[in-house]
């Protein structure tokens, strides 16, 4: 894994665990996670759809929990930490090193 956002694709390794940048659409018909896509800056996200509606954090609290389970990773170790209010958001996995390895995996090879 890489700290460089470009070979790391959506990905960026931290102190705190692994940071995965995330383009959210909300008010989707189901929940999932569609894979990565390649913006028009030429920088990579993870994107995703979730039903709820992006009010008092419902969209991000969706998010969380559909990350957790795409990772195969608690729900108390998934937060979003930017982005709150934006269609592009930071979804932090917090852990150690080889369980982040397969979350990350995991989150790779997650669509529909």
């Amino acid at each position: 894994m890489t700290d460089d956002p470009v070979a790391g694709g959506p990905f960026r390794e931290t102190r705190d665990g692994l940071d995965i940048r995330v383009r959210l659409t909300p008010r989707a018909a189901h929940d999932r996670v569609d894979g990565i896509e390649t913006l028009s800056d030429g920088s990579t996200v993870l994107t995703a759809r979730v039903r709820a509606v992006p009010e008092k954090g419902g969209a991000n609290q969706a998010l969380e929990k559909l990350i957790a389970a795409a990772a195969g990773r608690p729900r108390s170790t998934v937060s979003v930490v930017a982005g709150s209010t934006a269609r592009i958001k930071t979804v932090r996995l917090s852990g150690d090193g080889e369980s982040l390895k397969a979350a990350r995996a995991a989150l790779t090879k997650a669509t529909g």
